[in-house]
């Protein structure tokens, strides 16, 4: 009996630009959208290491800008 993972996964992104995976054949929870990419777990996970670079929510890094100015 194989453990291998053949489940099929999407990328999904929140408010906060926040990302996650989700089961590609579930509708998302509530709050989350497709972000554009699906395939396996790892593949998904590399996406995600790949273009979740700041790992702050986006409330906070306006915030941060702000207090910049």
């Amino acid at each position: 009996m194989s453990t291998e993972d053949t489940q099929r996964y999407k990328v999904v992104v929140n408010h906060e630009e926040q990302y996650s995976i989700w089961p590609a054949d579930r509708e998302n929870a509530l709050g989350w959208k497709d972000a554009g990419k699906e395939g396996t777990k790892d593949e998904c996970l590399a996406y995600i290491k790949e273009v979740w670079t700041d790992m702050r929510p986006l409330s906070l890094r306006k915030k941060m800008e702000q207090s910049k100015s």
